[in-house]
């Protein structure tokens, strides 16, 4: 006979769901056991539960199909739940399997006992099922499959009860092959063309596939024809870029730049993308970031296929043989002397091979990194769709497994490297081919220049504190170390390349400890002041003017 964790196993491998990432409790015990009979199944254990779901998103936004998570009951949801907010931002398709008591043992109110499917419909509002026996189990999972892959992809949950996973007689059954999406409506392109042929100002808006090559390439057709500009979203879940492949300029990220850049338009198309609006709301700004004198239009929506759309607003414009503008290659050159952020931006951008996978969750530190690797090999650039941080490393990971044959950068500001340092270990342990870069800045960057946008100035040293990480200033390289990776500490530029050099020809992983100063002092001291000043005057891209300002 087959129990409901066997059966469940082979339903799974069968949907093209082929690795796990897990981190179990007695109530999945069987679920561990059945691992054992499904060789198609790869598991990846992780120490902690957002390494897992982080794990999982990386892998899905690489691999282009879930994979699954194993969690412990609903606190072990709950630690997950950080990288599960962010996957459900970036539209990626995940899918939790959550441990649950046996059914009849639910009413005793146990010390783990807690209401899972409450926890789960904050991150995975579409789809949270508890399976009530071991015969619809496999046709529960089904369904589960289905929704994750779905366009838009998204977090589903199905909730394990202990009894239905070692019950007897399961039944393995495939989740149905996706169907093809539609492109965009008729009407959506006519008012998407002829906002085009209007002689107004316009610019197509990407985000989600839409920043994928052949979407790319339609849309820098459409760009090259009939004078568009292109944006990209300002937190993009996958991007493609580098030489050889259409630039896009990012929405930046603060509110006041973001307007700056929209400010000249008429018209917005968005394409798998939602009208920018600021990621914090501030005392006298505005939330909405689209101009009161620009008409925001939806191309296609993240239910339709991006491309597709695209090439028939291309074939409408007349555009579809057009030549598109594409990245003309360039490397920055290696840096000297004393380390700085911008200068860890210019060595990635020098020394990262072809196809390279960046994970951005450098924050601050990461500034100059769009620019500094405008030119260099194309690669892959996985940002921080949700927002909460912790997702850059166990990303790494994920994306490590799914492209196994790729050099994987996990560039990571040292606040946020706290969160989720027990992926070093997964990376170690998995031997993955993916280089940590951790800008130790000793501060919570971000926070401080957020403290004074907000419009508390006047915060004092008990305030200040709170954003403070400089007592004790953490040792990252000895960290990576005591978990299997090797780890380096430098300071200067040269010490970088030769670390970075080091990591390029050793696989699997590493860890490199820059020593930085704030980077955001500059911003704060020079940046912003002029910024407010300037904002008629600057000058388009925003990274070349910024690099103007900060550079010293």
């Amino acid at each position: 006979m087959t129990n409901g964790a066997q059966a469940l196993m082979k339903t799974l491998v069968d949907s093209g769901v082929e690795v796990c990432f897990t981190n179990p409790g007695t109530s999945e015990m069987h679920f561990v056991a059945a691992l054992d009979s499904e060789p198609g199944m790869r598991a990846v254990l992780a120490l902690f539960e957002g390494v897992a779901t982080g794990a999982a998103d990386g892998y899905a936004r690489m691999a282009d199909k879930p994979a699954a998570t194993l969690l412990h009951l609903g606190c072990g949801m709950g630690n997950g739940l950080a990288n599960l907010h962010n996957a459900r931002k970036g539209k990626v398709p995940v899918l939790n399997i959550v441990g649950d008591h046996a059914t009849y043992h639910v009413k005793y109110d146990a010390q783990l006992q807690s209401d899972i499917e409450t926890v789960a419909r904050n991150i995975s509002p579409s789809f949270v099922r508890t399976s009530q026996s071991t015969e619809a189990l496999c046709q529960d999972a089904a369904e589960a499959i289905t929704a994750a892959r779905g366009l838009p992809g998204q977090v589903a949950t199905l909730i394990l009860p202990a009894d239905v996973s070692w019950g007897e007689g399961g039944k393995p059954c495939a989740a149905p092959t996706q169907p093809q999406a539609p492109a965009a409506e008729d009407s959506a392109v006519k008012a998407a063309a002829e906002a085009i042929k209007s002689g107004k100002k316009t610019a197509l808006l990407l985000g989600g596939r839409a920043l994928r090559e052949p979407a790319l390439l339609e849309a820098a057709r459409i760009a090259a024809h009939n004078g568009v500009t292109l944006f990209a979203e300002t937190f993009p879940t996958r991007i493609e870029r580098g030489a050889g492949l259409p630039p896009v300029e990012r929405i930046a990220y603060l509110a006041e730049l973001a307007t700056l850049q929209l400010s000249e338009f008429d018209h917005l198309i968005l394409v798998d993308a939602k009208a920018p609006v600021s990621f914090f709301a501030y005392p006298g700004k505005q939330s909405y970031l689209v101009p009161d004198n620009c008409t925001a239009h939806t191309l296609s929506t993240p239910e339709q296929d991006a491309t597709a759309s695209l090439k028939k607003l291309a074939d409408t414009l007349g555009a579809s043989s057009a030549q598109p503008k594409l990245q003309a290659p360039g490397r920055p050159g290696l840096p000297k002397g004393k380390l700085t952020a911008e200068k860890v931006c210019r060595a990635v951008g020098e020394l990262m091979p072809e196809n390279s996978i960046i994970v951005d969750e450098a924050i601050t530190s990461g500034l100059m990194l769009n620019a500094m690797t405008a030119g260099s090999p194309r690669h892959d650039l996985i940002t921080l769709t949700g927002g909460a941080i912790g997702q850059g490393m166990p990303n790494a990971v994920g994306a490590a497994i799914a492209c196994p044959d790729r050099q994987v950068y996990a560039l990571i500001g040292d606040g946020t490297a706290m969160y989720t340092n027990q992926a070093l270990w997964t990376m170690a342990r998995e031997n993955l081919n993916v280089t940590t870069i951790i800008f130790n800045n000793a501060s919570y960057s971000i926070l401080n220049v957020e403290l004074e946008r907000v419009g508390a100035e006047e915060a004092g040293a008990k305030a200040k504190s709170q954003l403070d990480i400089s007592g004790p200033v953490t040792n990252y390289a000895l960290l990576a170390q005591s978990m299997g990776v090797h780890g380096t500490r430098v300071t200067t530029a040269e010490e970088l390349i030769k670390a970075m050099e080091y990591a390029k020809h050793n696989p699997g992983p590493h860890l490199i400890e820059a020593v930085v100063p704030e980077s955001l002092n500059g911003v704060k001291r020079k940046v912003l002041p002029w910024l407010l000043k300037s904002l008629p005057s600057l000058p388009r891209p925003l990274t070349k003017a910024l690099k103007k300002k900060i550079a010293p």
